[in-house]
């Protein structure tokens, strides 16, 4: 068509290639500016240039290639049940799939190959083996993908690695040299490649020998039926995804990894303004523990060993007006699928609103709407007048409500879009209600420390430092802002890099202290988490329960003797235990309608 752009052009050849060798037509393939990720017949690729430059295209070619290659020639339910049950074996055992599959088409073409060599350079790029100082720096996961990937179709480690898998290389074929001969004689057979791969994780110590032999007994068992059912699973592949990094349905899922695809671009963050982030996987995906309630010390204090890199900063001056553009733009890519879900809910709660605001009526007025109920007595003594009805206001409280947003790493992804999409259009909503909204995000300016760590190693790293990174408070929307005005920032929420570690209790704390200053008789703050707060760089200093205990006297403290109704609302992980009025969804595209159920509720409630 004569309106379609070079871009729009190329994604058509994308798609077509993909569903042509996944041998599956309904593949949809779309752009993302975070994460690429599947679900399903649902591709998400780096979005390359306007211009398309060559090596975006391949690296678009290449993802979009190995998501087909996985369709086509993977199993996931035999997948599922060999794999181990150790989080660094389940990584390596994922890898060794991942790496068969893609092997299968760079084997077979080499525009594949090309492709493919594409994709694994950019994954590589922000994985932590290519900041590699040492061997217990280098993951073994990536490493032992890379070397296999190097023996089943002769591709060179990628510049970017090379140092890193040499580090660990002895190790590795030393202990699996066998097996990784044996694994490029199976590549056809995905049982039989599974087998030998758990074989080379024994080698080398990553499981234990009695896990192998149950997973080989239980596929055993379940061999026939496999066999009958295999060509079905393909095409209903599911993905092994993390836990916090999920996806919209048909929709982006920055962060998502299926298991055996994103091993590598699990860790592709993350940029603080522009500078690669210090660390390595821990920091890209914060560990949520669910731990059990602990008393918190009479003695406990929080400090924190500086604050002079704090910042509390307006979304807009986190990236440039073009890019928050362009963000909003894949918001709005997403928004439009679930708008008529979330709007409906927004309705609804538009609807108890106003129904709040008018309920009451002043009877036997003089003009008005005509009282039917009274029609009888004009009937039986037509001396009688009309009588007439008038609606009355009714005491309606000013109102603002807060929405608090974690912006952590484990956030990537559907939770966050999610999120942003939910705070748009009850933003929106609320507005039309007379309510006042404000919308901020928390998170930190660096991974596992930044400028304060730095400081107190500088200061000779004295004990006990307290809260030890810089924390980042984010003004997406201000509560007398309009909508009209904010709507472009909620975009920034797309943004890869933004989104890094979390310390709950100082956000709560500043969001609380920015309501006490309004001037509204009904003051709501509503928090959005995944979970316990996490910080690598303060709790590997302080006490292991040094943020969460923090965070529970702060809530105690507001839910006891603030004026500002606190609520939350958990995403896959129980946060009743840290707040009296809560609820927790295990899945995040429930997150709008709780969110306006709760809201309705604290209204019906006075």
């Amino acid at each position: 068509m004569a309106d379609q752009t070079p871009l729009d052009r190329f994604k058509q050849a994308l798609t077509g290639t993909a569903r042509a060798l996944a041998r599956e037509p309904e593949v949809e393939v779309a752009w993302s500016a975070d994460a690429p990720a599947a679900s399903g017949k649902n591709f998400r690729v780096p979005l390359p240039g306007r211009t398309l430059p060559p090596e975006q295209a391949s690296e678009a070619r290449g993802f979009a290639d190995s998501f087909a290659l996985k369709l086509r020639h993977h199993n996931t339910a035999l997948h599922a049940r060999g794999a181990p049950s150790e989080p660094v074996a389940r990584a390596c055992y994922d890898m060794a799939e991942q790496v068969r599959y893609e092997a299968l088409g760079a084997n077979n073409f080499s525009g594949i190959r090309e492709n493919l060599d594409a994709a694994v350079e950019l994954r590589t790029a922000s994985d932590p083996i290519a900041r590699a100082q040492s061997e217990s720096d280098v993951p073994l996961q990536t490493a032992l993908g890379l070397i296999l990937r190097e023996r089943l179709t002769g591709a060179p480690i990628p510049e970017r690695a090379r140092a890193g898998v040499e580090m660990v290389r002895e190790f590795i074929e030393a202990r699996a040299e066998p097996d990784l001969e044996a694994l490029a004689l199976s590549l056809d057979d995905q049982k039989a490649f599974q087998s030998l791969a758990l074989d080379m994780l024994r080698h080398l110590e990553l499981t234990r020998p009695e896990e192998n032999e149950s997973g080989d007994n239980e596929e055993g068992d379940e061999e026939d039926g496999l066999d009958q059912d295999e060509d079905q699973d393909e095409g209903e592949d599911s993905g092994e995804a993390e836990p916090q990094t999920t996806e919209i349905a048909g929709e982006p899922s920055e962060g998502e990894g299926d298991g055996e695809t994103d091993g590598d671009t699990e860790s592709s963050e993350e940029m603080a303004d522009g500078e690669p982030s210090e660390e390595g996987d821990e920091g890209m995906l914060p560990v949520r523990p669910n731990r059990p309630w602990t008393d918190i010390p009479n003695d406990f204090e929080y400090t924190y060993f500086t604050d002079k890199f704090d910042e509390i900063v307006e979304a807009g001056e986190l990236c440039d007006a073009e890019e928050l553009d362009r963000l909003r733009a894949y918001l709005d890519s997403q928004l439009a699928g679930l708008q008529s879900v979330v709007t409906k809910l927004a309705n609804r709660l538009q609807r108890r609103l106003m129904a709040q605001q008018n309920r009451s009526w002043d009877f036997d007025q003089e003009e008005g709407l005509l009282d039917a109920a009274r029609l009888a007595r004009v009937v039986i003594s037509p001396g009688h007048s009309l009588s007439y009805k008038v609606e009355r206001d009714t005491e309606f409280k000013d109102t603002v409500v807060t929405l608090l947003i974690d912006n952590s790493g484990s956030m990537r992804g559907r939770p966050i879009s999610i999120a942003a999409i939910s705070a748009d259009i009850l933003a929106r909503t609320l507005e039309r209600c007379g309510v006042k909204t404000e919308i901020l995000g928390f998170t930190t300016r660096a991974w596992k420390g930044g400028q304060s760590r730095e400081a107190w190693l500088a200061d000779g790293k004295p004990p006990h430092p307290g809260r030890l990174n810089d924390l980042r408070h984010i003004v997406y929307k201000q509560a007398d802002e309009p909508w009209r005005r904010a709507r472009r920032n909620l975009g920034l929420m797309m943004r890869e890099g933004l989104l890094k570690e979390n310390i709950d209790g100082e956000a709560l704390l500043w969001a609380h202290q920015r309501l006490l200053g309004r001037s509204e008789d009904r003051r709501i703050l509503m928090v959005i988490s995944d979970g316990a707060p996490v910080d690598d760089s303060t709790l590997s200093v302080n006490s292991a329960g040094y943020l969460e205990s923090h965070l529970r006297r702060v809530i105690d403290w507001i839910e006891k003797q603030s004026p500002v109704q606190l609520v939350a609302i958990g995403i896959g992980h129980d946060v009743t235990r840290y707040y009296k009025r809560a609820v927790t969804i295990m899945d995040v595209e429930q997150l709008g309608g709780t969110i306006i159920e709760q809201l309705a509720g604290l209204f019906e409630a006075e």
